[in-house]
C-alpha cells in the first residue's frame, strides 16, 4: 500500500505470536485461486525472486513507488531456522515457476529472529495474490476471521517440514597426508517423493494404559493400514488418510465398552527429518534377526561364547543408530558384546551364606543391590533395588493395572536371575580380562566382516527387508568409504634434548632417560615412606631405586623419613601423618599391603583437606617383583615430580598468550551426593604448568556457576603470573551427550564469557569444544595390501560422516596394539578464535601428548584428562574442595 510503512519487528523469543496476528488479519486465498505449494525439494541458498515485467506478473512491495512500479528484492540476510528455508521455497513457488501465478514478494529487511518460523507466517501472509485468466491480478476481498485462521492451519498442515541444506556447516582441514579407508557406517537410500504423516490420537472415554491403546489401535489396522509406528500418543503412518479427522468406533476389548479412537492429522514430515522413527524400525529389525534387547542394544543368545573357567558366557550383538549426517542419511553399525555370569543371584547368596553368617543380609544387599541381572526365561534385564528377605515363592502380591508412567516393582527369584557384567575383582585379575579379551577385542578386518555379515541378513531377510521398504527405505550393501588425513609426528623436548615424533606417538623410553624441563628435588628429610612393617624390605628397595633412576632426571632425592607401621588399620594411617607433618614436609609416599578403598580415602581427604601436601600411595604388590622394580620406579618418580609442581616434557606451541582450560564432571555413582566439576587451566605459554579448582553440582544447581569462579580464579592466577591476561582462551569441555551440546551453546558458553566483563576492556577470543569419547565411530583404514588396519595417531576425519550443523572432526590419537582403535569427537560449539580448521586439530592433537601421567598419546586432550582425574579424586575420595596450596600442582594424578 502506498505510503505504508514496514510493519516493526517483534521482539522476543522469536516473536512468533506477533508474527502469526499479522498473518490472521491478512486476506486469505478465495476458492479458485492458486494454492501455495508444499517445499519438498531443497532450493538454492537465495531463491530466485521473480523480477519486475513480463505478462501476467506483478511484483508487489511494501516500498512501491506513486506510479505503480515495483521493486522485487530478495531477503538481504536470511535466517537459519527450517522455517526461513520453507519460507524461500514459498516464494520461489511463487516466483513465476508455477503457471499463471503471480510473483509476491515481500522485503522486510532482515528475517533472522527466532528459528526462521517467522518467515513462514509472513510467506504465508504476503502470497495471496493470482492472476485471472488474461493477465489481470486478481486481489481477495477481505473474509471473516474464521476463514482466516482455518486457512492459515491448512496452509502450516500442508508444509513439509524438512532439513535443507542452507544450514550445514562444513569446515575441513587440508594438511596432513590422505589415506583411504572405511567407516562403519552404511547408506540409507530413500524412496523420492515418499513422506511420513503425523497424526494424534485421543481415545474417549480416556485409556491410562498404554498396552491397552496399542492392543485398541492395532485392532484398527483394516481402516489405518498394517504400516505405522505409535507412541502410545502419537502416529505416524507412511500414507495420509482420507479425512483430517478421523474417527473410528470401536469396543474396549477388557470390558466390551464401546470406545471412540480419533486420529487427528497434525502435519507432513520429510523422510531425512524422521530420525526417531528409523531407530525404532530398526528396533524391530533386530527381533525379526532373532536378537535380544539387552540394556540399550541387541545381542544374540544364538551365537554365546562360553568361557567355563570364569564361569563367564559372552553373547555378541550390533549397536546401531540412524542419523542425518553431513554426507546424508546413515545407519551407525558396531560390533557389540555382552558379558553375562553363568552363576545366578542365589549361587551368590549362598556362597555369602557360607563365609558370612552373621553379617548376612548387608552383605548379600552390599554385593547385589543395584546389579543389572537378566532372565533368560524371557531376555529381560532389571536392575536390583531391594532384596526381600521375608518373602519366598509362595509369597502373594496384588496386581495393579491400568496405570500409567510408573515404575513398575517386580518381584523376581534369586534361581533365575543370571548377573550380568563384571564383578569388580573380575575387572582387577589380568587372566579374566585376557581371556575375555579375545573374544571381544575384535581387529578392523573382523569387525568389517561382521558388519558385512549384518547388512547380508538384514537385506536378504524378507521380513526385514519389507520393513525398510514399507517406509520407503532401503539399506546399502557397503560401508561409507572416507577419505583422511594424517597429521604430521610431533616433536618431544626434554630439559636435555629433542626427540622426533614416531609413527606410535610413543615415547616411554626417553621419558625415562632425559632430564625432565623443571625438576623438584626431594631434600633430605623433607620427605616420608610409611608403611606396614611386613613391608619393611619392600619400602628400602624403592628408596633406593628411586634415588638410582632419578640421576638420569635431573632429580635430586635426599633420605626419606621411613616411619613403621604395627597395624593396617585407618587410624594408624591417618595419626602417623600428622604425627610425622612438619611444615617443610615435601609430599608422603604411603606403601599400602593391600588395595583398600575407604584407607585411600582417608589418606587422601588427610592429606587435600588438613596438612594439604601431596600423596603418593604405592601397593605393596606393584613394587614385589624386582624384575619389575625399575620401570615402575621410574614411572612414579616422573609422577612425583609432577606433584611437586614439576615439569616433564613439552611440544612446540606456536600461540602466545594462550590460556587453554578442561573441564569434567564426576557423578555420584549412587545418586546420593553432589556432582564434581573439575576445572583446569595452563598458566604458560607452553602448556606445562597448570592452575585446578572444583566445585560442587548440587541437585538443582548449574554447573555453569562454579565453571564462572573457578575460571575467574584462574584468570587472577594468570594476571599474577604475567602482569597480563591471555588474549585467547580455548575451553576443552568433556561430560557432555548430544543432547546437552545446545544447551552448552546457549547457555553455558555465554555465561562462561561473561565473566569477562570482571576485567576494564577485556574480550578475549573464545574457543569452546566439547570432546566427547565415548562414541561408537570407527574408521578403518586401507594402509597396505587388501586388509584393513587401524589409522595411525594424528588421523583426523572432518566431512561424511560428521553432523551436518556442527563444526566437527573426528580425530585418531592413539596407537592400540589389539582391537579397534576408537577415534576421539571434537565438537566447537563456539569459536571466535579465527583459527584455521588446520590449526585447530593440531592443537587438539598436540594436546594428546602433554598429559604427565603417561609417556605418549591419550584419547583426549591432555586439560579434559586432568579435569577428570581432579573431579574423579575429590569425588570419589576427598568429597570436599581441597586446600588453595595445592592448586598449582598436579597432586591428583
Amino acid at each position: 500500500m502506498e505510503g505504508e510503512q514496514p510493519p516493526k519487528q517483534p521482539r522476543g523469543r522469536g516473536g512468533r505470536g506477533a508474527m502469526v496476528l499479522q498473518a490472521l488479519q491478512a486476506a486469505a486465498r478465495q476458492p479458485g485461486q492458486i494454492a501455495l505449494a508444499s517445499a519438498t525439494q531443497p532450493g538454492p541458498a537465495v531463491p530466485p525472486f521473480a523480477k519486475t515485467g513480463g505478462a501476467g506478473v506483478q511484483v508487489e512491495s511494501e516500498s512501491a513507488s506513486e506510479d505503480g512500479s515495483s521493486i522485487a528484492s530478495g531477503i538481504s540476510r536470511m535466517s537459519s531456522g527450517r522455517g526461513a528455508l520453507i519460507a524461500q521455497s514459498i516464494k520461489k513457488s511463487l516466483s513465476g515457476e508455477l503457471v499463471g501465478a503471480a510473483a509476491v514478494v515481500h522485503e522486510p529487511g532482515k528475517f533472522n529472529i527466532g528459528r526462521g518460523r517467522a518467515d513462514i507466517i509472513r510467506a504465508l501472509k504476503f502470497a495471496t495474490v493470482t492472476m485471472q485468466p488474461g493477465g489481470e491480478p486478481l486481489i481477495p476481498e477481505p473474509i471473516g476471521e474464521d476463514t482466516k485462521s482455518s486457512t492459515l492451519t491448512e496452509s502450516m498442515q500442508d508444509l513439509d517440514i524438512s532439513d535443507q541444506d542452507g544450514n550445514v556447516v562444513c569446515k575441513k582441514g587440508t594438511s596432513g597426508a590422505k589415506f583411504s579407508g572405511y567407516a562403519n557406517w552404511i547408506r540409507l537410500s530413500l524412496k523420492p517423493n515418499m513422506a511420513v504423516f503425523e497424526y494424534e490420537v485421543k481415545f474417549q472415554p480416556s485409556i491410562d494404559a498404554r498396552s491397552l491403546r496399542f492392543r485398541i489401535l492395532n485392532s484398527q489396522k483394516d481402516k489405518i493400514g498394517s504400516v505405522k509406528s505409535f507412541d502410545g500418543t502419537k502416529l505416524w503412518l507412511p500414507t495420509k488418510l482420507p479425512n483430517e479427522i478421523t474417527v473410528l468406533p470401536t469396543t474396549q476389548p477388557l470390558t466390551g465398552e464401546p470406545v471412540t479412537v480419533k486420529i487427528i492429522y497434525k502435519l507432513r514430515i520429510a523422510m531425512d527429518n524422521c530420525v526417531q522413527l528409523y531407530n525404532v524400525l530398526f528396533g524391530r529389525i533386530m527381533r525379526i534377526l532373532k536378537m535380544a534387547k539387552v540394556g540399550m542394544n541387541y545381542y544374540s543368545p544364538g551365537g554365546s561364547i562360553l568361557v567355563p573357567q570364569h564361569k563367564l558366557e559372552i553373547w555378541p550383538g550390533y549397536i546401531t543408530a540412524a542419523h542425518f549426517m553431513e554426507g546424508g542419511l546413515m545407519l551407525m553399525v558396531d560390533v557389540s558384546h555382552r558379558t553375562l555370569q553363568t552363576e545366578t543371584c542365589y549361587d551368590v547368596m549362598s556362597d555369602i551364606f557360607k563365609s558370612h553368617k552373621g553379617n548376612f543380609k548387608e552383605r548379600v544387599s552390599k554385593e547385589l543391590v543395584g546389579a543389572i541381572v537378566l532372565t533368560r526365561y524371557n531376555n529381560q534385564t532389571y536392575r536390583i533395588d531391594d532384596i526381600l528377605f521375608d518373602q519366598n515363592a509362595e509369597s502373594t502380591f496384588t496386581l495393579k493395572s491400568g496405570e500409567e508412567g510408573i515404575t513398575k516393582a517386580l518381584c523376581l527369584m534369586p534361581e533365575l536371575c543370571f548377573l550380568t557384567g563384571l564383578k569388580d575383582e573380575m575387572r582387577a585379575d589380568f587372566r579374566v580380562m585376557k581371556d575375555i579379551a579375545q573374544y571381544t577385542r575384535v581387529t578392523p578386518s573382523v569387525r568389517q566382516a561382521s558388519l558385512r555379515t549384518f547388512i547380508k541378513n538384514v537385506n536378504e531377510n524378507p521380513e526385514a527387508h519389507q520393513t525398510l521398504a514399507d517406509w520407503g527405505l532401503s539399506l546399502d550393501d557397503s560401508l561409507i568409504s572416507v577419505e583422511g588425513r594424517i597429521l604430521p609426528p610431533e616433536t618431544i623436548y626434554f630439559g636435555s634434548k629433542e626427540v622426533p615424533g614416531n609413527e606410535m606417538a610413543d615415547f616411554s623410553r626417553e621419558a625415562c632417560r632425559e632430564k625432565v624441563i623443571m625438576p623438584v628435588d626431594l631434600k633430605p628429610k623433607c620427605w616420608v615412606i610409611m608403611y606396614f612393617h611386613k613391608d619393611e624390605q619392600r619400602a628400602n628397595k624403592f628408596a633406593d631405586m628411586l634415588r638410582q633412576v632419578t640421576r638420569c632426571m635431573g632429580i635430586q632425592v635426599g633420605e626419606p623419613s621411613f616411619v613403621r607401621l604395627q597395624n593396617d588399620r585407618i587410624e594408624t594411617y591417618v595419626n602417623n601423618l600428622k604425627q610425622f607433618y612438619h611444615d617443610q614436609l615435601q609430599i608422603a609416599v604411603i606403601i599400602f599391603p593391600t588395595a583398600r578403598d575407604d584407607r585411600y580415602s582417608a589418606v587422601k581427604r588427610l592429606a587435600c583437606l588438613e596438612l594439604k601436601i601431596p600423596t603418593q600411595c604405592i601397593n605393596s604388590r606393584t613394587i614385589s617383583q624386582d624384575a619389575k622394580l625399575r620401570s615402575v620406579t621410574q614411572k612414579i618418580a616422573l609422577q612425583i615430580n609432577c606433584k611437586l609442581g614439576g615439569e616433564l616434557w613439552a611440544l612446540k606451541i606456536p600461540m602466545t598468550g594462550l590460556m587453554v582450560c578442561g573441564i569434567d564432571v564426576y557423578h555420584d555413582p549412587t545418586r546420593r551426593g553432589a556432582s564434581v566439576v573439575g576445572f583446569v587451566a595452563s598458566m604458560n605459554n607452553t602448556l606445562t604448568r597448570w592452575f585446578s579448582n572444583t566445585s560442587f553440582q548440587h541437585p538443582g544447581d548449574e554447573i555453569v556457576h562454579g565453571l564462572k569462579i573457578s575460571l575467574l580464579e584462574a584468570l587472577r592466577k594468570y594476571h599474577g603470573l604475567h602482569h597480563s591476561l591471555p588474549r585467547t582462551i580455548i575451553v576443552y569441555r568433556d561430560g557432555v551427550s548430544d543432547g546437552q551440546l545446545k544447551l552448552i551453546e546457549d547457555h553455558e558458553v555465554p555465561q562462561v564469557a561473561s565473566i569477562f566483563q570482571n576485567f576494564d576492556s577485556y574480550e578475549p577470543k573464545l574457543s569452546y569444544i566439547v570432546v566427547q569419547k565415548k562414541i561408537n565411530t570407527r574408521i578403518f583404514a586401507a594402509m597396505s595390501g587388501r586388509n584393513l588396519d587401524n589409522p595411525p595417531p594424528g588421523s583426523v576425519v572432518d566431512h561424511t560422516i560428521t553432523r551436518r550443523y556442527w563444526y566437527d572432526f573426528l580425530l585418531v590419537s592413539q596407537h592400540v596394539r589389539q582391537g579397534t582403535v576408537s577415534p576421539t569427537y571434537y565438537i566447537v560449539v563456539r569459536d571466535t578464535t579465527n583459527l584455521k580448521v588446520d590449526n585447530m586439530q593440531k592443537l587438539s592433537y598436540k594436546l594428546t601428548h602433554l598429559y604427565y601421567n603417561w609417556p605418549g598419546t591419550v584419547r583426549v586432550p591432555a586439560p579434559c584428562q586432568y579435569a577428570h582425574k581432579l573431579a574423579y579424586l575429590i569425588g570419589q575420595s576427598v568429597r570436599k574442595e581441597p586446600g588453595p596450596e595445592l592448586a598449582d600442582k598436579l597432586y591428583y594424578l
